[in-house]
């Protein structure tokens, strides 16, 4: 039986009133619900708290990524990847940082200016670079023209053969110079008896017509723009380019980790007949995309997921992008590769749920452990106002005796002023969960005998003539002196 609060204000009577006519102080709750709310308000806490930390964790971060020189194809890839990236609202947003050439790309990262570089694997690498992925591999094209007119002369069919004579370096960077001794070195061809010229990009073909040079030199990807420019202002008036073979490549990439063996296919550059009529054997490197050491595993490895879901939507705008490659995660790599795509390539992307899955149970454990050691300390600091509860319904049962045998309406009165008190402190107790539903049933049970009682006992004291009213207690108090 579950006590009715309004019940037991009702039985509390001072002086023959109903109390229940009184105002009625609010209802207290029980402790149990207490308890629950208390609950719902810790696991709101709790789930608030994840909901932040996964916000926290998954916003997104934007990546500062240098890359150089200007209107190079590097450029428009990567401004292709930051307008992809923020169309599909990916995690990893790129913020371009221009810079003059590959080599500064480098010193922007070296010097933790920016978090992301694209670099060129033959050139000195920062010792902070882990890579990311491979945006392409870069073949070296040589070729010779036969002079025309007064500078016609004998026809270069060899690398060995370009002592005291000149070369055509395309591109201004310094990096296409060290390539060019790199293989004149290989064989045997001391650099500075070859006369080394170099121009921009752009001006390779009038460069070619006007007969600047003996023997030209291009690097970039196979299907390079400016080098099948290059080769096709060499084939005008009916000039016949000749391929310059590396055959020493395989030497030269062992010599020289950062290059690699390769070979440029037949007819690659078209023409007819084809230009290469064969395939050629020469060297190739890379350019990489690097990231910052120490730069989130968990960034990286989205960053690095995100190029290879969108490649296939640049392909299109740029057919170099179908090149791009997952980093080489081997130990004795030139460029060790960074953690996060270490983990994509591997298969070993970690969700959030896999990262902070241990912290998020070990946190409910010590939260569970927390609300229990709490709920204990709470009822061992409520220990004394419980025991006092206890006696004062032992009282309450006192009462219940001393009104079966009064012979007064005083004195039953008295006995219910004290009833009152009893009951406003069992529902002070009540209120602040000291005692349960459950003794405050007994409770209950107990003053309804009290008012029972009470009530029986007033019956019989009306009942009485006025003149037998009183003299028991006269008689008791005589007694008692």
């Amino acid at each position: 039986m579950k006590p009715s609060l309004k019940r037991l204000s009702g039985r509390s009577m001072t002086g023959g009133l109903d109390l229940a006519q009184t105002p009625t102080p609010p209802s207290p709750r029980s402790a149990a619900r207490k308890t629950a709310l208390v609950s719902l308000a810790l696991v709101l806490a709790i789930v608030g708290a994840l909901a932040g930390g996964y916000y926290f964790a998954m916003r997104p971060v934007t990546l500062k990524i240098a890359v150089g020189p200007a209107n190079s194809d590097d450029i428009k890839v990567v401004q292709a990847l930051t307008q992809a990236f923020a169309h599909n609202k990916s995690y990893v947003r790129l913020r371009p940082v221009q810079t003059d050439s590959a080599t500064a790309s480098a010193d922007a990262l070296a010097e933790g200016k920016v978090d992301l570089a694209i670099v060129r694997g033959d050139l000195d690498v920062p010792k902070n670079a882990q890579a990311v992925a491979t945006l392409r591999k870069n073949v070296v094209v040589l070729w010779s023209m036969p002079g025309k007119g007064k500078k016609r002369g004998a026809k270069i069919t060899k690398i060995s053969q370009l002592a005291g004579h000149r070369v055509g370096v395309v591109g201004r960077t310094p990096a296409n110079v060290n390539l060019l001794k790199v293989i004149l070195q290989q064989y045997g061809v001391d650099p500075a008896k070859v006369e080394i010229v170099q121009f921009p990009a752009n001006e390779a073909a009038e460069a070619i017509r006007a007969q600047k040079a003996d023997v030209y030199l291009a690097a970039g990807p196979v299907n390079s723009k400016i080098t099948a420019d290059a080769i096709a202002a060499s084939s005008k008036d009916g000039g016949t380019p000749t391929f310059l073979a590396i055959d020493s490549a395989d030497a030269i990439a062992q010599n020289h980790p950062v290059y690699e063996a390769s070979e440029i296919p037949a007819g690659t550059y078209g023409g007819s007949p084809a230009r290469p009529e064969d395939e050629v054997k020469t060297i190739s490197f890379s350019h990489h995309i690097v990231a910052r050491k120490g730069l989130s595993d968990t960034t990286v490895a989205a960053f690095t997921r995100q190029l290879f879901a969108v490649r296939q939507q640049l392909v299109a705008a740029f057919p170099q992008v179908a090149k791009v490659e997952t980093p080489d995660t081997d130990k004795d790599a030139v460029i060790p590769v960074h953690p996060g795509a270490a983990a994509f390539v591997d298969g070993e992307e970690k969700t959030f749920l896999d990262k902070y899955s241990d912290y998020i149970w070990w946190s409910l454990m010590a939260l569970s452990a927390m609300g229990s050691i709490g709920a204990w300390f709470a009822g061992y600091l409520k220990k004394d106002e419980r025991n006092n509860n206890s006696h004062l319904r032992e009282r309450l049962f006192d009462m219940i005796a001393a009104a079966r045998k009064s012979d007064t309406n005083e004195e039953l009165d008295q006995m219910q002023t004290e009833a009152d008190e009893i009951l406003r402190d069992t529902l002070r107790c009540f209120d602040h969960g000291a005692i349960e539903e459950g003794a405050l049933t007994a409770f209950n049970i107990v003053l309804d005998q009290f008012h029972a009682a009470v009530a029986d006992r007033k019956a019989v004291l009306s009942s009485l003539p006025p003149n037998l009213q009183r003299p028991g207690a006269q008689f008791r108090a005589a007694g008692n002196a």
